[in-house]
């Protein structure tokens, strides 16, 4: 550009002399420039704990900057209305439910006006039924009561709104004989029913005046009782509960016992028809019966008495764990057919072959049954026994005679039992022994 510029003679702006410092640069430092931001001042009233929760080390902007501080942080006057306040006077009224006359005062705006004083709709009154010498005389004549008393007790309940407690106090004894309070409302009732059924209406209210002596001495007995009257009530309350108990506790055996009877009767049965229908050839030889027939008698066992395990898992097993009790079988139980085993001389742990674990397991089955059949007895004989006592209470000098046939041999006339084998194995609970549990 520069040569066309001479061809054309062109004039050439001046160009600054190229030197060493613009080139390399100068060494003299360029000043840094800083900018001052503007500083809050802490407003007036505001403390310094406070305000310094609104900044930051770095003097940043508030995250809530105070929108109203012309009047600081202090607390401000009330500002009063200038209009003119709403006269009250002293205003005299009177009560429309006192018939007095009397004078009260209180406080009522002007412009409220007159008014019917609220509270005097609260005075509600009883209207006490009234009669003339005619009516007394044709159905209110009574041989306990004049008609002077009669006219005074209607004035007393006409006065005090049939509150009899008062009316009893304020009653005039001086001049009629001392009342009750019962008396005083029989005579008060009939005379209002009698009332009532002469003007026609259906809804008579009747009193029954020794219903109501009876219920309060009844509350007196029961105020004036003893700590030591309290304490045998709630003992005999106690001793009730506990007889409830023990008689669902029996009813419920006996229940139970019922059941597995008849579940034993109908196993039984048919156990029989299906021994019937086997061939004569296995019934030949019963010495070794085979696995159905073990099956079937098992199962028979099971439900009369004791429910055994059956093994019918593949693998090895001990056939002593056969004769192994289950764990529902209790320790009474347990001790009391150890008791019998002993008392027949056999063997509490056997030689376990086939036959032996059925018969054994079917001999204890048995005993088991047998306590519960013992137990059974026990307290049918108990209920009968105690059938036979309350008979006697209600029939004085008359006896019950129990057949000898519905009594054990352990069990006499009175109702006592003799101390036997029956005591020490009753291991399901029967009255003798209110101790004993079953499971």
């Amino acid at each position: 550009m520069a040569d066309v510029r001479d061809i054309m003679e062109l004039e050439q702006p001046a160009t600054p002399e190229i030197t060493r410092e613009s080139i390399i640069g100068s060494d003299k430092l360029k000043k840094r420039t800083f900018t001052t931001t503007k500083v809050s001042r802490r407003p007036e009233g505001m403390h310094r704990e406070v305000f310094a929760l609104l900044y930051n080390d770095n003097k940043d902007a508030p995250a809530l900057f105070p929108s109203d501080t012309s009047n600081g942080y202090k607390q401000t006057k009330i500002k009063l209305g200038m209009r003119k306040p709403r006269k009250w006077e002293w205003i005299p009224f009177t009560n429309p439910a006192r018939t007095d006359g009397a004078v009260f005062y209180h406080w009522r705006r002007p412009s409220d006006g007159p008014k019917e004083y609220p509270f005097a709709k609260f005075n509600k009154k009883i209207e006490v039924p009234t009669y003339t010498d005619a009516i007394y005389q044709q159905h209110l004549q009574s041989e306990d009561w004049t008609k002077e008393e009669t006219d005074h007790l209607m004035d007393l309940a006409q006065r005090f709104d049939l509150r009899f407690i008062i009316m009893s106090d304020r009653y005039d004894t001086e001049k009629f004989s001392k009342r009750s309070v019962e008396d005083l409302k029989d005579r008060y009732h009939k005379v209002c029913g009698t009332l009532a059924k002469i003007s026609g209406e259906k809804k008579v209210y009747h009193y029954d005046a020794d219903h109501e002596r009876r219920r309060k001495e009844q509350l007196k007995r029961l105020y004036d009782r003893t700590p030591e009257q309290i304490e045998e009530e709630q003992s005999l309350l106690n001793e009730l509960k506990k007889i409830e108990a023990r008689k669902k506790e029996r009813e419920r055996k006996t229940q139970d016992l019922q059941k597995l009877i008849s579940q034993a009767d109908n196993q039984g049965d048919s156990l029989r028809k299906s021994d019937k229908k086997l061939p004569k050839k296995k019934l030949a030889n019963p010495a070794r019966p085979s696995r159905v027939d073990t099956s079937h008698i098992l199962q028979a066992v099971e439900t009369a008495g004791i429910k055994f395990p059956d093994y019918k898992n593949s693998g090895v097993s001990l056939r002593s764990q056969r004769m192994k009790l289950p764990a529902n079988v209790g320790q009474k139980k347990s001790k009391g057919i150890e008791q019998m085993l002993q008392e027949m001389e056999l063997e509490l742990n056997p030689t376990p072959t086939e036959e032996i674990c059925l018969n054994f397991n079917e001999l204890r089955s048995d005993m088991v049954l047998h306590m519960e059949l013992k137990a059974a007895l026990a307290t049918c004989e108990f209920e009968l026994q105690s059938l036979r006592h309350q008979y006697e209470a209600l029939n004085p000098g008359k006896s019950l005679a129990i057949p000898p046939q519905l009594l054990s041999s352990t069990t006499e006339q009175d109702g006592t039992k003799l101390i036997g084998n029956a005591e020490i194995i009753d291991v399901v609970g029967s009255p003798g022994t209110p101790s004993g549990s079953g499971t």
